[in-house]
């Protein structure tokens, strides 16, 4: 029993680590038919409805209050909001390869944000693979900034932004899974997202006079499919997977499986959208893994699964 519970956590790691993986790319085509705050405003949509229809059937039951609501609120802050901001902006000038490269130091950011605030501790190893994975992002950027343009510059800070609000969402959900269901958490993401991200995008087509231009996406059909897939699959499915691992294994174990998009999203950018992968990104990406699976497998040997 113990072991079928294990395989369907891991299980459930690799397919969010699947469908993070391919979301850079419909990311891309949405972005090519959007603008950013458009693209958000519609995934969230399709979030907001795709979560509110079996709660209005009560296919599945939630027990939110105003208190419970309160508290997860910080938890949307983080992610949705914040994390998916600074990744849909940071693709604007990013390629979907370098965009899973530079996400892959994600749990180096949790390793760090959990040993400070859940006071895990972390072995001499681990910090020499922090290192390690760091000095991989680095490496990138300093290739990729190398004729100095800001935009290059520009598009690896908000990824990183990005990585490093996904880390202080693992640990916030990690405290708040004890206390509250995953469909709660998943909800309440959800519907703030879907409020924040749609009032954002009409005042701004408001102000500039172009409200008319809203749903012009809506009539190409690679839109429409970006945004089910985003809305549906990376959006909503995503929160409700990580809420769920999360609720039931360490953070810095969970986000080790982020590392899997990395090979997803560059595979998907090479074959789908004839992106280009240079030495750097070979030889950074490689540094970035390593040091990532060094931090986890030099940790504690004794950890359990919860719940």
């Amino acid at each position: 029993m113990e072991n079928n519970r294990q395989n369907l956590i891991y299980a459930a790691a690799v397919l969010h680590s699947i469908i993070t993986g391919l979301s850079y790319l419909f990311s891309k085509t949405g972005l090519n038919l959007s603008s950013p705050w458009d693209l958000l405003a519609f995934r969230f949509t399709v979030s907001f409805f795709a979560i509110m229809i079996p709660i209005l059937f009560n296919w599945i039951k939630i027990d939110l209050t105003r208190e419970k609501i309160k508290s997860i609120m910080p938890l949307a802050l983080f992610y949705p909001l914040s994390f998916f901001t600074f990744q849909t902006f940071g693709l604007l000038y990013m390629t979907s390869s370098e965009s899973g490269i530079l996400l892959a130091v994600t749990p180096v950011f949790t390793l760090i944000l959990a040993a400070y605030f859940l006071k895990e501790k972390t072995s001499i190893m681990q910090k020499l693979s922090i290192i390690l994975s760091v000095s991989g992002v680095v490496y990138i950027a300093l290739h990729k900034g190398a004729d100095l343009e800001f935009n290059n510059i520009k598009g690896i800070a908000l990824l990183l932004l990005s990585a490093l609000s996904f880390s202080g969402y693992s640990v916030t959900c990690r405290r708040l899974s004890q206390n509250f269901s995953v469909t709660e958490m998943s909800t309440v993401m959800i519907i703030i997202s879907f409020i924040c991200f749609n009032a954002i995008s009409i005042s701004s087509h408001i102000i500039n006079g172009t409200i008319d231009s809203f749903f012009e996406p809506l009539n190409n059909s690679r839109f429409i499919v970006s945004i089910v897939y985003l809305g549906v699959f990376s959006s909503l499915g995503t929160s409700m997977l990580t809420n769920y691992i999360l609720s039931r294994i360490e953070a810095s174990k969970m986000c080790v499986f982020t590392n899997l998009s990395t090979v997803i999203s560059i595979t998907a950018g090479v074959i789908f959208l004839n992106e280009k992968i240079y030495y750097y990104h070979i030889a950074g990406s490689i540094c970035i893994v390593l040091g990532v699976i060094g931090t986890n497998c030099f940790g504690k040997k004794d950890d359990s699964i919860t719940g």
